[in-house]
């Protein structure tokens, strides 16, 4: 009977569609063995774990809910999972890091939404809900990372922007190799990401394909964020200007006449027509009073 109303090969192709979509949320998580190792440069303790609970309760808590309560949002698919559980807490502190950092499907990527530090202190709230949890700290030195200097440069001809990485250790200059390196176009509503996140070569440098029509500021002034992510250094941010992109004349967003701005730049059709309600309704409030009035008014008579 199948077969005559819905074609075999057809009922065989959704299956196997269904299957390949279905296949992530069946399957755990591949973290790379590198970052499966990742430790905190951080030493979770009581004061870590409270501020990373603040951290959880703003950015975490609706999906994942109260951890050990296991109250997570039902509704999704699938179900995001009470991160006391033992599954959860078998992960390494790396895996968890990793999660945080990149995400999958529902669960979003925090690795351009959280500093690092706070990512950190998310997974020591997550780790005061197991006992028998022993931290291993990391070899990483944050106070290293004043010791870091970032160059940019930009190749016009081929329209290449240039990150270099170097560090300035007592025993002289040395470059940061095989660093995270993620380079962002500061824009109006957030950060534009420039070509694909990259790893610095032997002599710390990572070339990033620059589009050419990017509209920059009056001169052509770009703002580029780079953000390093080092195991021995920790993260990096460093902002620069470089007069890459396409000059525009382009005023402010609360230069000219908008809904967002004050009242005295508000559009003067808003303005008319909040004015205008406004007066409607103040008339239709003393109507209202003056019926009342002659209503107590004809009951007394």
């Amino acid at each position: 009977m199948l077969r005559k109303n819905i074609p075999y090969r057809f009922v065989l192709t959704v299956i196997l569609v269904a299957s390949f979509y279905l296949q992530p949320f069946a399957q755990g998580w591949d973290v790379p063995a590198d970052k499966k190792a990742k430790n905190s440069y951080i030493k979770f303790d009581k004061a870590t774990a409270k501020e990373g609970e603040t951290v959880y309760t703003k950015n975490c808590q609706s999906c994942h809910g109260d951890i050990g309560k296991n109250n997570s949002l039902k509704s999704l698919k699938p179900i995001p999972p009470d991160l006391s559980s033992t599954k959860s807490q078998q992960l390494t502190d790396g895996e968890l890091f990793y999660i945080l950092n990149t995400g999958r499907m529902i669960m979003p990527s925090f690795n351009n939404v959280l500093s690092e530090t706070d990512r950190w202190k998310v997974i020591s709230y997550i780790r005061s809900f197991n006992n028998s949890y022993i931290q291993v700290l990391s070899k990483t030195d944050p106070t290293k990372s004043n010791l870091v200097k970032i160059n940019l440069s930009y190749d016009s001809i081929n329209s290449i922007v240039r990150v270099q990485v170097t560090a300035s250790e007592k025993a002289g200059v040395v470059a940061l190799k095989n660093s995270e390196i993620i380079l962002f176009a500061n824009r109006y509503f957030g950060k534009l990401q420039i070509d694909k996140t990259l790893r610095t070569d032997n002599d710390g440098i990572a070339l990033f394909r620059f589009t050419k029509n990017l509209p920059g500021d009056k001169s052509g002034n770009v703002e580029l964020i780079v953000k390093v992510n080092d195991d021995k250094y920790g993260e990096i941010l460093s902002q620069s200007k470089l007069k890459i992109g396409v000059p525009t004349d382009k005023p402010s967003l609360t230069e000219k006449r908008a809904i967002w701005n004050v009242l005295l730049k508000a559009p003067i059709w808003l303005i008319i027509t909040y004015t205008s309600g406004v007066l409607i309704f103040g008339v239709f409030l003393l109507f209202l009073l003056y019926g009342l009035f002659r209503i107590k008014k004809s009951g007394n008579n």
